[in-house]
């Protein structure tokens, strides 16, 4: 069965569907941080390829590769993209650029997060303040990295009650979410940076290296899927490690703040 509903697919700039045309899956992150508006008309351009956006979180951007409802997927959960390349689904995967995940939440901070030197302790500081936290709830990257992160702290979210807020939506909606409740929430540095309803949300933790996010690049396996576009791949692909991907995505900035750094090399 396809795996094509509830999902918004983005097309640039036309909906044919020639040889110079594929479909990648696409975290709501990465969509949402705005870089996809600065790549897509560069690729169009130096490669003469439409690249069709559907953009999901990491497990449906997962399950739209395992169905080959997509040619590609850029996704950022390191597990489930080795998983997905050891059960044949992918032919490999690329890292392409990082950035991290921070803690957002109140100004006024009053689980007083501000200043701890893990997130293990902001996570801590939060479930003890009794906190309201809103989660994506939703199978993304974002998703299993905030469930990983409480587990590490000794945490089980099951246990509280009305603080913990599973949304099941986007990295945008769940911010607005936040945003709406006064609460904190785990984001990407680069969907922080590009959402324009901080109300009164602040960052207020970032800088532990567990909180590190690698965005890579996996194409679908041909050879289980014969309609891939293996060829748009393949050349989608070195564009993205290629000296242009790497000019763009390291000039993207916000208000003077650097989203991603890339860091695709020659080989993988």
């Amino acid at each position: 069965m396809r795996l094509l509903a509830t999902i918004l697919l983005v097309l640039w700039p036309s909906v044919s569907l020639a040889e110079n045309t594929m479909r990648m899956a696409v975290t709501t992150s990465f969509h949402n941080s705005g870089l996809a508006d600065v790549l897509l008309p560069e690729i169009q351009n130096d490669l003469g390829l439409e690249v069709q956006l559907l953009i999901v979180g990491t497990g449906q951007a997962i399950k739209l590769g395992q169905a080959g409802d997509v040619d590609a997927i850029l996704v950022h959960s390191r597990a489930a993209e080795e998983a997905f390349v050891a059960e044949g689904y992918g032919t490999h995967r690329r890292e392409v650029m990082y950035n991290d995940f921070v803690i957002i939440g109140p100004a006024a901070d009053p689980a007083s997060v501000a200043g701890v030197e893990t997130v293990t302790e902001a996570l801590q500081r939060v479930a003890e303040a009794e906190a309201i936290f809103v989660s994506r709830g939703d199978d993304s990257g974002t998703h299993r990295k905030e469930l990983s992160l409480w587990s590490s702290a000794d945490l089980d979210v099951e246990a509280f009650g009305p603080h913990y807020r599973a949304v099941g939506a986007g990295m945008g909606a769940a911010l607005n979410t936040a945003a709406d409740m006064n609460a904190y929430i785990l984001s990407d540095r680069a969907s922080w940076l590009n959402f324009g309803n901080k109300a009164d949300l602040a960052l207020l933790f970032a800088g532990d290296p567990v909180l590190f996010n690698q965005y890579s690049f996996l194409p679908v396996n041909a050879e289980l899927h014969p309609h891939v576009n293996a060829e748009a791949v393949a050349a989608l692909e070195a564009w993205l490690t290629g000296p242009r991907a790497a000019e763009l995505i390291n000039s993207y900035t916000i208000d003077g703040e650097t989203l991603f750094v890339f860091n695709a090399t020659s080989e993988d």
